[in-house]
């Protein structure tokens, strides 16, 4: 924090300290230096539709333990630089959707794609999205419940363009604070077997990297009550993997936050969490536990940390960089996948067939999505599409403004599992096994971490150039 943001921020604690707050709207809105707006809709399907996230799942949906939400939150400087924010309880959405939603934003309210964030929970206990993880559910599926999805998505996808338009609609004067809390559940997966972890964390001897930061960003009216609350946490939402709708322990966390706070939207982004666990897991008691612990952490960074105000301009990126996958099969590579005994290779075998035959080749590249906003002299957000491992965002923080860099995965686009070239390395389920269930046609290629990592310093270098409020940090 620069010294001007560091006065301005104990100015604002001493003087809530004495009560000596704004009090009116008045008061407040000569300084303010932002306006934003926030709202949510339920997004939970009517009928037992399938439900996405594992492969061992025989049968759709048949109950429900929390609603599934779409949140929007609206930031605007004053300028009238604006930015949206999409928070989704889903498992994760494709290409296609995440383009689609875009360009009716576009249509319908004037947002260029670089001033739109689409974050996905990961939550394993909501339902299947378009074509993300086809071949989980391919050959599962009856005709009548591919219909339903595809009935689903099509009203889902005019809900989150009706409610952007709603949170611009609520768009009022409001103060903008961040900090950065911590929470401790998270284990990283590849290093800790599950049976072994109570002991390994009563001894301290959990292995491997895990990112506990909890990023907060808290937008407050004139009256100092708050509006939106916006927080994230890398670990994975498989709490759960029942047969009921849930928001597993993101959706418990956004619930306690806005039990707390009535009228506060509370609004949850994955982090680089591709690797880490909640564990022990496996019961609705621990899906809440846990949902408690990361609410709480959230709220001691509200109430008892030192928040930091936010002041400057917004300024937004977006780019899709062609991110190279390694070696291409070989027709008769994946002829031969097709009569494979496990029937996820066969799935995607047939689908990469299908896609060949229809004129479209296997391409070297994928379209892979990165953006980076600058909120003033606050929060550098940076967000990658699919699954990311924790090292994107330890590297990007070392590299970057340490807890002041957020770093969101599972956004825009889940395409499959992103390792670093470490993980990538060590192979395994994150390192390539997982492209299967992705329907991709192989691993991706060894410049992964750094054509991605490039490409993220490239961006906040031109937010840099455009803003000297933008935080930077020499490497």
């Amino acid at each position: 924090m620069n010294a001007k943001s560091l006065l301005v921020a104990t100015t604002l604690v001493l003087f809530t300290a004495v009560g000596w707050g704004a009090e009116s709207e008045s008061d407040l809105a000569p300084d303010s230096t932002w306006k934003a707006g926030a709202a949510k809709i339920a997004i939970t399907p009517d009928e037992p539709m399938w439900m996405a996230g594992y492969a061992s799942r025989t049968h759709p949906a048949d109950g429900k333990l929390t609603e599934l939400w779409a949140k929007a939150l609206v930031l605007e400087d004053q300028e009238g630089n604006r930015g949206v924010v999409l928070t989704l309880d889903l498992v994760g959405i494709d290409r296609a959707l995440s383009q689609s939603i875009c360009d009716a934003l576009k249509q319908q309210h004037g947002l260029q794609r670089k001033q739109i964030v689409i974050c996905t929970s990961h939550t394993h206990s909501g339902p299947v999205v378009g074509l993300n993880l086809a071949p989980l559910h391919h050959g599962l599926l009856t005709d009548p419940q591919r219909k339903a999805i595809d009935d689903w998505v099509a009203a889902f996808q005019d809900q989150v363009i009706a409610l952007v338009g709603e949170a611009i609609g609520k768009l009022a004067p409001s103060d903008v604070t961040w900090g950065s809390g911590t929470a401790t559940f998270a284990v990283n997966r590849r290093e800790n077997p599950e049976a072994a972890v109570p002991q390994r964390r009563t001894e301290g001897q959990l292995q491997g990297p895990s990112d506990h930061d909890v990023p907060v960003l808290a937008v407050r009216e004139a009256n100092g009550n708050l509006t939106a609350v916006l927080f994230g946490y890398a670990c994975h939402a498989t709490t759960l993997s029942g047969y009921q709708w849930s928001g597993d322990y993101p959706g418990y966390a956004q619930m306690n936050l806005e039990e707390q706070h009535p009228g506060c939207v509370a609004l949850f982004f994955a982090g680089c969490g591709a690797d880490q666990n909640p564990l022990p897991r496996r019961t609705v008691e621990l899906a809440q536990h846990y949902g408690r612990r990361l609410a709480d952490a959230v709220e001691t960074v509200l109430l008892t940390s030192e928040m930091h105000p936010v002041q400057g301009s917004l300024r937004t990126s977006y780019a899709e960089i062609d991110l190279p996958f390694d070696e291409l099969p070989t027709r008769e590579e994946i002829e031969l996948n097709s009569r494979s005994e496990n029937r996820y290779e066969v799935a995607r075998a047939k689908m990469l067939l299908e896609q060949i035959d229809g004129g479209a080749p296997l391409l070297p590249t994928y379209p892979y999505p990165v953006s980076a906003w600058a909120v003033g002299d606050g929060p550098l957000l940076t967000t990658l599409g699919g699954e990311v491992v924790v090292d994107y965002a330890l590297r990007l923080k070392s590299e970057l403004t340490g807890v002041q860099t957020w770093v969101a995965g599972y956004a825009n686009d889940v395409m499959a599992y992103v390792p670093s070239r470490r993980v990538l390395g060590e192979g395994g389920y994150e390192g390539g096994g997982a492209m299967v269930y992705y329907g991709l046609p192989t691993s991706w290629g060894p410049s992964i971490e750094k054509d991605i990592v490039q490409e993220v310093h490239r961006q906040v270098e031109s937010l840099s150039i455009h803003d000297a409020d933008v935080p930077t940090r020499s490497r």
